[in-house]
C-alpha cells in the first residue's frame, strides 16, 4: 500500500448551539452563468454505481483509521481509454466493471466528450480542468485508430518519447501543470519494459457560496474512531442548507460558487461510524441525498486541512472484476496488432484543501502498459499430496536419489 498524507485536520462535525456571530459572505461578483452538464441517463447512473462500488472495495484496503480520498471520475476515464484498446474478454471485464454493460463504447465516449467539453465551463465561479494524455515509446508502434479516437473522444494528448529520466520529467510536469502544481510526482521511473501510460488529470477549485468566516476559526478537539482526541481549526459558519440523512447519517450539503457544483458532508449517527456508512450508501439512497434540497438553518463546523494521498489501484479493479488486463493474456489488439500486452499498474494520486474560503482538490490517474512475453499463462502445479523426486546428474544420467514423500514434516 502506497499512501501519503499531509493533515492539519480531518472530517467534519455539526453544531446544535448558535453561539455565533457568523458572517453569511456570499461569492464574490462574477458573472453568474451556468451550464447543466448532460449525459445519458443510463451512463450517469452507472458512473454513480461505479463510485461506490469503487469506494466500498477501497475501504476494505489497508487501516480502518486511514484517510481516503479518491476521482471515481477520473479512474472512470482513464479506464475509458484503456477499454478504447481493448478486446473480448478484457474489454468486457472492464466495461462490466465500470457499470456500463450494455452501453456502446461509441454512447459511452460521447459521454466522455460531453464531461470533458461541458464540466469545465458549468459553473462560471468554479474553476474545473479535465485532461488526458497518452505517452507512448518511441519506438513502439500504436495502432493509428486507437490514438484518433483518444484525440477524438478524449481530446487526449498524444506523445512519442524515448522512454528515459527525461520522459519521466515530462509526464511528471504534464501532471504538475494539469493540477496547478498540486500533484508533482505520478512516475518515479519507467520500467524497462513499459511501452504506454495512459493518463487522466482532474482539477477542481471552488468558493462556497457561503463562506467560513476566518474570525470564527477555533481550536476544537476531534474524535478520532480510536477512542482518543486531538485538537482541529475548526470552521464555523451559520446559514441555510440542504439537509438529508438516515438513522445512520445526517447528509448536509455545501455549495460552491453558483451551486452546479457542492460537496456533501456526511456525520454517522446512533453509533454508526462513517466506513459503514459509506458501506450502506446506495445509488438510490445518493439520489435521495440529492433531491432533498429543502435548506434548514444550521450552525455549522468543520475543520481545515489538507491532505495528499497516494494508492495503487490493481487490486481493488480485481476486486470488482477487473482480472484479465493485468494478465498476460490480455488483450489489447487495439492498441498494438502484434505486441503482447498488459496492465502493470493502475494508480491514482489526490489532493484535497479544505479552509475558509472553499475546496482545491486535484487528481491524476496513470495507467502503465507493459509488453509481455510470449506465451500462455502458467499453469498451477501444486504438490498437495504424495509425491516422488529424483535427483540425476544430467549428462551421464546417473540417478543419485529418488524417493517417494507420502507425509513431508516441515523444518
Amino acid at each position: 500500500m502506497n499512501k501519503i498524507l499531509k493533515i492539519s485536520g480531518l472530517i467534519f462535525v455539526l453544531v446544535a448551539a448558535g453561539f455565533l456571530s457568523c458572517s453569511d459572505a456570499e461569492v464574490d461578483s462574477k458573472p453568474n452563468e451556468v451550464r447543466p452538464v448532460v449525459i445519458p441517463e443510463r451512463i450517469a447512473a452507472g458512473t454513480n454505481d461505479f463510485a461506490f462500488d469503487f469506494f466500498k472495495n477501497l475501504q476494505q484496503v489497508g487501516s480502518p483509521d486511514e484517510n481516503l480520498f479518491v476521482s471515481p471520475l477520473s479512474l472512470h476515464m482513464a479506464l475509458g481509454m484503456l477499454l478504447n484498446g481493448a478486446e473480448n474478454e478484457t474489454a468486457a471485464e472492464i466495461l462490466k466493471a465500470l457499470k456500463m454493460e450494455g452501453v456502446s463504447i461509441a454512447d459511452l465516449n460521447k459521454a466522455y466528450q460531453t464531461l470533458l467539453n461541458d464540466m469545465p465551463v458549468a459553473d462560471s465561479k468554479v474553476s474545473l480542468g479535465l485532461a488526458n494524455s497518452v505517452w507512448y515509446k518511441s519506438t513502439f508502434q500504436v495502432e493509428t485508430d486507437f490514438t484518433n479516437v483518444l484525440k477524438q473522444s478524449f481530446n487526449a494528448e498524444v506523445t512519442g518519447l524515448e522512454f528515459n529520466n527525461a520522459a519521466t520529467e515530462r509526464i511528471n510536469k504534464w501532471a504538475s501543470d494539469k493540477t496547478n502544481g498540486k500533484i508533482k510526482q505520478v512516475l518515479d521511473k519507467i520500467d524497462a519494459d513499459a511501452v504506454m501510460f495512459l493518463l487522466n488529470a482532474l482539477y477542481f477549485k471552488g468558493d462556497w457560496t457561503t463562506k467560513f468566516d476566518s474570525k470564527n476559526t477555533l481550536d476544537k478537539p476531534f474524535h478520532l474512531q480510536t477512542g482518543t482526541d486531538r485538537n482541529v481549526k475548526m470552521m464555523f459558519t451559520k446559514s441555510d442548507f440542504a439537509l438529508s440523512g438516515s438513522e445512520k447519517y445526517t447528509a448536509v450539503k455545501l455549495p460552491y460558487g453558483n451551486k452546479q457544483f457542492e460537496m456533501t458532508l456526511l456525520l454517522p449517527q446512533n453509533g454508526s461510524n462513517i466506513t459503514e456508512v459509506m458501506n450502506s450508501i446506495t445509488p438510490s439512497q445518493w439520489n435521495k441525498i440529492k433531491s432533498d434540497t429543502v435548506r434548514t438553518g444550521i450552525n455549522l463546523g468543520l475543520p481545515r486541512f489538507s491532505l495528499e494521498y497516494s494508492e495503487q489501484l490493481n487490486g481493488v479493479l480485481q476486486k470488482m472484476g477487473i482480472n484479465k488486463a493485468f494478465l498476460k493474456s490480455a488483450e489489447f489488439g487495439k492498441i498494438n496488432k502484434t505486441a503482447p500486452l498488459m496492465v502493470s499498474f493502475v494508480k491514482q494520486d489526490t489532493y484535497l484543501g479544505i479552509d475558509e474560503k472553499g475546496t482545491e482538490a486535484a487528481a491524476v490517474t496513470s495507467i502503465g502498459i507493459v509488453v509481455t512475453s510470449a506465451g500462455p499463462e502458467p499453469r498451477d502445479v501444486i504438490f498437495d499430496r504424495p509425491f516422488g523426486l529424483i535427483i540425476s546428474e544430467k549428462t551421464s544420467n546417473t540417478i543419485l536419489f529418488m524417493g517417494r514423500i507420502m507425509n513431508p514434516e516441515s523444518k
